[in-house]
């Protein structure tokens, strides 16, 4: 790479981390979930993730009949283990799953009722490093194991925005993991030193993942959800983009939420996991 490529790289990154804070921010404002999930026949609660040195915060969710079931991560977005998410962790346990999100922002802080995104950013999601992230992930995978009522032999993973980012990144990470889905899940998002972003690893992702894109997304780039695409050919990977909706479409506490392309999105969800090995 040459110092005006990298030049260019550097202030990228910037444009993207300013322009991902702004639009954000104008996001956050709270709202009543469109969508309340109960906890009728299903286990749920708060559980702990023991890491090496100690323990990580988690909601998990499954039936409470039967079992083992089949897993699926799920990846928080900037606003950390919400309660939004906490829904969208029942709702697949409804489907039949062991729904489990761990905290992956545990060390820098809670956020789940932060609403100023941009010293979210700063604070919190500048430090995280892609290896302790997986490294969790690796974790939760284990205590679900141990539970006896996650089948980590049908292994999969959803994620939102920058969980959805996390969703590629793991994929290619974890070769036992047998599917996912990525809701507008950054590509090119500013990464720690030793990080790679979504499109680098595009060819080293093997599994069906699934992406789900805003085709008025302000701060993911066209440019890189056909870079993602190119990366992917061949595989068995899809991408989807929805014209007309923002990022965010799926969150059904925000402003952005879309709710005809939201359960347009997880009724693909549902179809994507139960065709490629989590059932």
């Amino acid at each position: 790479m040459t110092a005006r490529d990298m030049s260019f790289a550097i202030d990228r990154r910037r444009f993207f981390s300013l322009t991902l804070a702004a639009s954000l921010a104008l996001a956050a404002k709270p709202l009543w979930a469109a969508i309340q999930t109960d906890s009728a026949g299903l286990v749920t609660g708060d559980v702990k993730v023991p890491i090496q040195g100690g323990e990580i915060p988690a909601y998990s969710a499954y039936p409470d009949k039967g079992g083992p079931f089949p897993l699926v991560l799920v990846g928080h977005d900037e606003f950390g283990l919400s309660e939004q998410i906490k829904d969208v962790t029942r709702r697949l346990a409804k489907l039949g799953y062991y729904a489990i999100c761990p905290y992956l922002f545990s060390r820098q802080g809670d956020v789940s009722k932060a609403t100023d995104v941009i010293e979210v950013m700063s604070t919190v999601i500048s430090k995280l490093v892609d290896a302790q992230i997986l490294s969790d992930l690796d974790a939760t995978v284990e205590f679900a194991k141990k539970s006896g009522k996650g089948d980590v032999g049908r292994l999969g993973m959803t994620g939102f925005s920058w969980g959805g980012r996390a969703t590629w990144i793991y994929a290619a990470h974890n070769p036992k993991m047998k599917t996912g889905v990525a809701w507008y899940g950054f590509l090119n998002a500013p990464r720690d030193p030793q990080g790679h972003s979504a499109v680098s690893l595009a060819g080293s992702i093997k599994q069906p993942i699934l992406g789900l894109y805003a085709g008025k997304d302000d701060y993911i780039m066209a440019y890189d959800v056909d870079s993602m695409k190119l990366g992917l050919k061949g595989s068995k990977s899809e991408i989807v983009s929805f014209p007309g909706v923002q990022h965010g479409f799926f969150a059904d506490n925000k402003p952005t939420y879309d709710a005809k392309t939201a359960a347009d999105g997880w009724n693909r969800l549902e179809i994507w996991l139960h065709n490629n090995g989590l059932r």
